[in-house]
């Protein structure tokens, strides 16, 4: 640790600090005994580079852990476990002197087609928040920083370091900066990294709104904001307005522009003088980190990476529990996935695995009875694709099941490109229908970072929903696969019918350099129920080998505000399970859009068969609330709120009710404030409405249906004489 101040250094070494010294590390100031510090990329598992540098996942990094990326941990709902990864993360990197990973990135699922989320976790804010907090808290429990991002509104990979992300100011701080907002406040992650983009119309990295106002003033943020790799538009901007660190290296050229900017009186010396003092203070929490010595317990983080691939494992449909499957059963395995994994996504989070688990491999250790198996299909859609299906076919028709191991390859989604469509292959798709024909039960297994239609969700078996689930996935899903492990996760995002469905469709990505967020705060499942549509498996769907029944749900208002809910679940089968217990809130008659339900908080409980357990769900006051642009603040709507307790979105077990006191709105009145909003002054409303009775008698009510959202300066004589209007705007301490 240093004792030096960034007052005690020179302008030119104050500019110095604030930009990197190559590609991954800050500069060192050996005068001042200030080190270098080691920032690199996750966030699922540690990418350090020991040779070329790239951001893209292009060069060869370091053997490390490759746990599953967040579009499978957060299909386990389970912060705890996030939190133990992220210990294991932390761990990892001190062990290789790196004092900040790059993640977790906490961007909503706008669209399926993000050619990057699987690096993100739900198309809802509060799993975002919550699940990103754990990673968060635990890589820090061991002296090592974390990198929020991709701060903010980064939904899409096309044109991703121009595009601006249009979005109306609630839908912006409901969805898509809530989630940061808790990550924040709950955990004070070392650095926040800005994103590439535009925010309506401004970039990121030079945003003092975003940066500044809402970041440190509203949220306390205390640590630093570094930019992505090569986010910077530019550096004498976007100083000021809060970026703190520039990465990678600019050769210095951006440090002159800093030290000629002061110079010149263009840029005011305190702000260098700022964010050089907040790269010290993270090089004094890293330095004080303590030292975590080699080697690393391989075999403990893969059993770590098992158990967490087991609980992102989603059993979407499981007809006459074909699943699990008896260990004697003759079972077909078939699919190019099931011997060559596809187990991460592409780009800057994309780790060299310490070891690598393949399906067929554990399918055979765990099996008793025959295990045939055959392609089906190559990866690249090379070779002979008729042979490759007749061999499918055969060792399907001499099977009790087959177990079809189907997906995306690594070339159809990665950082850097969004999809076109949500569709499986073609060839799989062909290769399914030939297998689906001999009459075999068929189970598909899916490997895929991002949504994909199911049109064949009706004419199969089972489909077990793999996702990417890092390098332990294949003995993961065998476990599931034989009933080792009874599946328990839940989706994160609505799986549609269509992609034309979408709520994002049309809009995304956008057009010459704008995309607009026209569905507002209509995000995910809140758009699908509020247009009734018709889902192939909703938002928090997931099925269980055993079966779970509710109880009558409570809720009540605690001293602080929150609202604490309470359900009973028993296991009314016949082996232990997981369930992941979802609270759901609505406001009937609100006075803004709404979702017919929202997200408000879950938990996970582990119930014996026969067991009765109480599930208790804190849903905080705070994330209630509602924007309100008028005052531009929080508000929470007083009122009487439907909770709903379920198993997804549209499995909803039990109900109750909880009145909440709502927030004061105080508008300030003025001749432009309307009729409605005069009568509902305490002042004056009441004389005003005596006012316009006796004006027009019975006949108010229908006048005020026609004119009472009118201003009420803008007709003069009507409904009442302006004179009158000016009066009650005067006695209500209104403006002229």
């Amino acid at each position: 640790m240093t004792d030096v101040t960034a007052s005690d250094l020179t302008l030119e070494e104050r500019a110095s600090l604030t930009s990197g010294a190559d590609f991954w590390t800050t500069k060192p100031l050996e005068r001042a005994g200030i080190p270098a510090l080691m920032l690199t990329d996750g966030p699922h598992g540690l990418r350090k580079q020991a040779g070329a540098s790239d951001h893209l996942g292009l060069a060869e990094s370091v053997p490390a852990t490759c746990f599953p990326p967040a579009v499978g941990l957060a299909a386990s709902w389970d912060a705890a476990l996030a939190e133990r990864i992220g210990e294991a993360l932390g761990v990892e990197s001190a062990i290789e002197d790196v004092a900040v990973i790059l993640g977790p990135g906490i961007n909503i699922k706008r669209s399926p087609l993000c050619g990057r989320n699987f690096e993100y976790f739900s198309e809802d804010p509060i799993v975002s928040g919550i699940m990103g907090a754990g990673l968060v808290r635990g890589i820090q429990s061991k002296g090592v920083g974390s990198s929020l991002k991709h701060f903010a509104a980064n939904q899409q990979e096309t044109d991703r370091l121009r595009s601006s992300s249009d979005i109306d100011p609630r839908p912006l701080r409901e969805i898509y900066l809530r989630g940061f907002e808790r990550v924040v406040r709950d955990t004070q992650p070392w650095t926040v990294m800005c994103s590439y983009n535009r925010l309506n119309g401004v970039w990121t990295s030079e945003d003092p709104w975003l940066l500044t106002q809402v970041l440190r003033d509203e949220w306390g943020f205390e640590g630093l904001v570094v930019s992505d790799w090569g986010a910077v538009h530019e550096r004498v901007v976007g100083l000021p307005a809060g970026l703190d660190l520039e990465m990678p290296s600019s050769g210095g050229r951006t440090d002159a522009q800093l030290v000629a900017a002061v110079r010149d009186g263009s840029l005011d010396e305190a702000a260098v003088t700022l964010a050089a003092q907040r790269v010290i203070d993270l090089v004094n929490k890293a330095e004080a980190r303590p030292r975590i010595g080699g080697p690393l317990d391989v075999a403990a983080h893969h059993a770590l990476a098992h158990e967490a691939a087991t609980r992102s494992i989603v059993l979407l449909r499981n007809e006459g529990s074909v699943l699990p499957l008896a260990p004697e059963a003759r079972v077909a395995v078939i699919g190019e996935f099931a011997r060559t994994p596809r187990y991460q996504g592409a780009g800057s989070s994309q780790i060299v695995p310490t070891r690598v688990d393949a399906a067929l491999d554990a399918i055979r250790a765990a099996a008793s009875g025959e295990v045939a198996f055959a392609p089906g299909f190559t990866i690249d859609g090379s070779g002979d694709a008729g042979a490759l299906r007749a061999e499918a076919v055969a060792a399907a028709a001499g099977a009790e099941a087959a177990v079809v191991f189907l997906g995306l390859p690594a070339a159809e989604e990665s950082e850097g490109f969004d999809r076109t469509h949500i569709d499986l292959p073609a060839l799989q798709l062909e290769l399914l229908d030939a297998v689906i024909a001999t009459g075999t039960p068929v189970v598909v297994v899916l490997s895929n970072g991002g949504v994909v239609a199911l049109p064949f969700r009706d004419r199969v078996a089972a489909i077990v929903e793999g996702w990417l689930l890092g390098q332990a996935g294949g003995s993961a899903t065998a476990d599931v696969l034989y009933g080792v492990v009874n599946p328990s996760g839940k989706l994160t995002e609505t799986i549609p019918v269509r992609l034309e469905d979408n709520s994002a469709y049309g809009s995304f990505p956008g057009e010459l350099g704008h995309t607009r967020y026209g569905e507002g705060v209509l995000v995910g499942y809140r758009w699908y129920d509020a247009k009734k549509l018709e889902v192939a498996y909703p938002f928090g769907h997931g099925l269980s080998y055993t079966t779970f029944a509710y109880g009558d749900a409570s809720a009540s208002v605690d001293a602080g505000g929150d609202v604490v809910v309470t359900v009973p679940v028993t296991n009314t089968g016949s082996v232990a399970g997981r369930e992941i217990v979802q609270v759901y809130t609505s406001l009937a008659a609100s006075v803004v859009q709404r979702a017919p339900r929202e997200l408000k908080g879950f938990a996970v409980v582990e119930v014996q068969p026969g067991e009765t357990k109480d599930a208790e769900i804190v849903l905080r006051r705070s994330e209630l609330a509602y924007w309100d642009e008028r005052p531009q603040a929080w508000v929470i709507e007083g009122g009487e709120y439907l909770v709903e307790v379920g198993a997804s979105s549209r499995d909803l077990r039990s109900s109750t009710s909880v009145t909440l006191a709502g927030d004061d709105v105080v508008l300030p009145i003025s001749m432009d404030s309307s009729i409605e909003e005069l009568l509902a002054d305490a002042t004056v409303g009441g004389a005003l409405r005596a006012a316009l009775e006796a004006r027009h008698g019975a006949g108010v009510e229908y006048l005020l249906r026609l004119v009472g959202n009118f201003p009420v300066g803008r007709l003069d004589g009507f409904p009442l004489p302006r004179e009158d209007m000016v009066r009650f705007v005067r006695e209500a301490g209104g403006q002229l």
